[in-house]
């Protein structure tokens, strides 16, 4: 009886040995992971690595010393290049209202007006090798030029003053049209141009100089 019984109980432990054996096969083939080892890199270090690499990238990339100022230009303002490198101040053409402007009379050439011209404080400007413009009464009578060529172009700046005669009566005869001003512009396109008041004068076909820096240069010989 007892034999029978031993028998019964080692059969039993057999087939329970051998389900126990199964489901560890079954468990490592299904892909069950394995307990860590002392040698595994815990996740928030393999995770700290990879943050570091992607910040050294992004320094390789996105990062470094920003670039000089004089490696880029423009750090001292704008201008023309001189060809070697250096910036040149581009200077304006003088208007009418860049500049101050006065007059007075003549006797030389048998009399004219000098026109006189400075910048206005602050204002560095250029006139043109050209005649001013110079206008008489309601109609718009212009003068003509007093000289045969055109003259160098002024700088104004400062205490530079440049300098133009208008004789206003070239003619010998008696006709003419009394005024008391004259109007003034840099050119015929200058929008602002100014009228100036030079005491009672008769024009008839009126001549003006080119501008220059020497009132003695700027005397009407027409």
């Amino acid at each position: 009886m007892f034999g029978k019984r031993r028998k019964a109980f080692l059969v039993s432990a057999a087939l329970v040995g051998g389900t126990l054996l199964m489901t560890a096969c079954q468990d490592t083939e299904d892909g069950a992971a394995p307990s860590s080892s002392a040698t595994d890199v815990p996740a928030a270090d393999v995770s700290g690595a990879d943050a570091s690499k992607g910040a050294d990238k992004g320094t390789e990339q996105g990062g470094g010393e920003e670039p000089d100022a004089k490696d880029g230009g423009s750090a001292e303002g704008s201008g023309a290049d001189a060809g070697d490198g250096t910036k040149v101040p581009v200077q304006q053409a003088c208007g009418a209202n860049d500049i101050s402007w006065s007059t007075r009379s003549e006797s030389q050439a048998g009399g004219y007006i000098l026109i006189m011209a400075k910048a206005k404080q602050g204002i560095t400007c250029i006139l043109p090798a050209a005649l001013p413009t110079v206008a008489f009464g309601s109609d718009g009578t212009e003068a003509g030029p007093a000289e045969q060529s055109v003259g160098d172009a002024v700088t104004l700046s400062g205490a530079t003053t440049a300098y133009a005669g208008v004789n206003p009566k070239t003619t010998n005869t008696d006709g003419g049209k009394e005024l008391d001003s004259i109007i003034v512009g840099v050119g015929n396109e200058d929008p602002d141009p100014v009228s100036l008041e030079v005491g009672t004068i008769t024009v008839d076909k009126p001549v003006v100089t080119n501008w220059h820096t020497a009132p003695a240069d700027a005397v009407p010989s027409a």
